[in-house]
């Protein structure tokens, strides 16, 4: 008989709705596994039995979610809850309001199991904070989780809850979505409210479901999208309901494909070539059209994005008295920030904008967008960080990332899926990207590719 974390997120939902196991109960299940990926930065277990009690009857509109535990991220703000923002300068920070990505999840009838690790700010594609151990991938623990969003990712690859919401500034998702064998999707810009702090000028960021299949992926997406009374921009409605779209033939679809690094000159690994290749095939046997194209953005576009990442860094300054704290990567990038004056910030959101919108027409007639996720395998922690030379931190990152955060300038919804292993049995992610509100179309593209190629029953070690 299966354990209850072995079913997906919807089906220990329809385990509630049927009234075969209590919210009580999947809570506990899940509290009883030990955490030895370096998910957790705070654990809530009290706060979250006490939500699963409150919950009582399931309501006539629950949707198919309720009473499914999950985590939230660190960078999160949460009301009485130890919220560190992944930095040792916030390690006894506790917030008085929830933001809005807290609030729908609570809302959903979600109880949280604690606050999730993730690298100080957010920044990093790796998750190495002063405040927790690190994160890492199930499938190697001597390797990284990815980041930002690694202690979500590794909590849902490790069986420690079934799904759970992340952040993706530059492929926050993605990344550890890859290095953990997980769905992590990047919604559109706009498909989830930033309320109430708006702390992103840029547009680069968002909240997005990470999941071990698509459809508990677009589950969580069906939670977390809309709007807030205080938005001052949103994506249009989805003509269906994400869950729905994932039943829809997505029909012949036109797919733009290209491999060559966007931000900087990496060596591509033969497995993250090998994936991309493989998908192209798949996805042409199942009938779609796939062509090869230029990268859309031009290098010229990396300063940038650069530009906008520092300013963004030194928007998040430590509380007074405590910048010694601060990591020297963030220091670093805070250093750069401040160096950028107001018309220069400015200018470059401008200059970023007009990138997007040369990208966006020149992928216009296509569908879907096919890269790698990420240049190699997940590394060995500790070797992407250098405290010692943040600027080398920095370029390391970028050559391990080469892809992701072109859809953080675009504002395209994308998602890594785990559609292939290396012969060590490490995870390798494909990445697709769709026309901005599209995630219907993205949705059901990568459920038929889940259909053919199934990767829900790869478990890691430990399981």
């Amino acid at each position: 008989m299966a354990a209850l974390h072995d079913l997906t997120a919807l089906e220990q939902g329809d385990l509630v709705r049927r009234g075969e196991v209590t919210p009580l109960e999947l809570v506990e299940h899940y509290l009883a596994r030990a955490d030895t990926v370096g998910a957790f930065v705070t654990s809530t277990p009290e706060r979250a039995r006490e939500h699963a009690r409150r919950l009582g009857a399931r309501p006539g509109d629950a949707g198919p979610l309720w009473g499914v535990p999950t985590a939230i991220k660190d960078l999160h703000p949460t009301a009485g809850v130890r919220t560190t923002f992944g930095s040792a300068a916030y390690a006894d920070h506790v917030p008085d309001f929830s933001d809005n990505v807290v609030l729908t999840v609570e809302g959903a009838g979600m109880p949280s199991l604690g606050k999730t690790n993730t690298p100080e700010f957010g920044s990093p594609c790796y998750t190495e904070p002063d405040v927790a151990p690190p994160a890492v991938t199930p499938w190697d623990p001597t390797r990284t989780a990815g980041g930002s969003s690694g202690g979500a990712a590794a909590a849902v690859a490790a069986g420690l809850v079934p799904l759970a919401p992340g952040s993706d500034g530059g492929g926050s998702i993605r990344i550890p979505a890859s290095c953990c064998g997980l769905v992590g999707l990047k919604p559109t810009r706009g498909r989830i409210s930033a309320a109430p702090m708006y702390g992103d000028p840029t547009g680069l960021a968002t909240a997005g479901p990470l999941a071990r299949t698509v459809r508990d992926a677009a589950a969580l997406l069906d939670v977390l999208a809309g709007r807030r009374p205080g938005d001052h921009s949103w994506a249009p409605p989805p003509p269906m309901p994400f869950l729905g779209a994932c039943d829809r033939d997505p029909g012949r679809l036109r797919v733009a494909r290209f491999i060559a690094p966007v931000i900087t000159d990496s060596d591509v690994d033969a497995s993250s070539r090998d994936a991309w290749e493989a998908t192209s095939a798949l996805l042409a046997d199942l009938g779609h059209e796939v062509d090869d194209v230029a990268v859309p953005l031009p290098r010229e576009a990396v300063a940038t994005f650069e530009t906008c990442w520092a300013v963004l860094t030194a928007m998040s300054p430590a509380p007074p008295g405590t910048e010694h704290l601060l990591r020297p990567l963030t220091r670093w990038l805070a250093d750069r920030g401040r160096a950028v004056s107001g018309p220069e910030f400015g200018s470059a959101i401008a200059r970023m904008r007009q990138y997007a919108a040369d990208a966006l027409v020149a992928l216009a007639p296509y569908d879907l967008v096919l890269t790698p996720t990420l240049a190699t395998p997940p590394p060995l922690v500790g070797a992407l960080r250098d405290d010692a030379d943040p600027a080398a931190d920095f370029e390391a990152q970028k050559r391990f990332t080469p892809w992701t955060s072109a859809w953080n300038v675009t504002g395209m919804p994308a998602v890594s899926l785990p559609l292939h292993q290396t012969a060590e049995g490490l995870p390798v992610g494909v990445m697709l990207a769709a026309r901005p509100a599209e995630e219907h179309v993205l949705l059901a593209a990568s459920a038929q590719l889940e259909a053919v190629r199934p990767w829900a029953d790869r478990r890691p070690p430990g399981w």
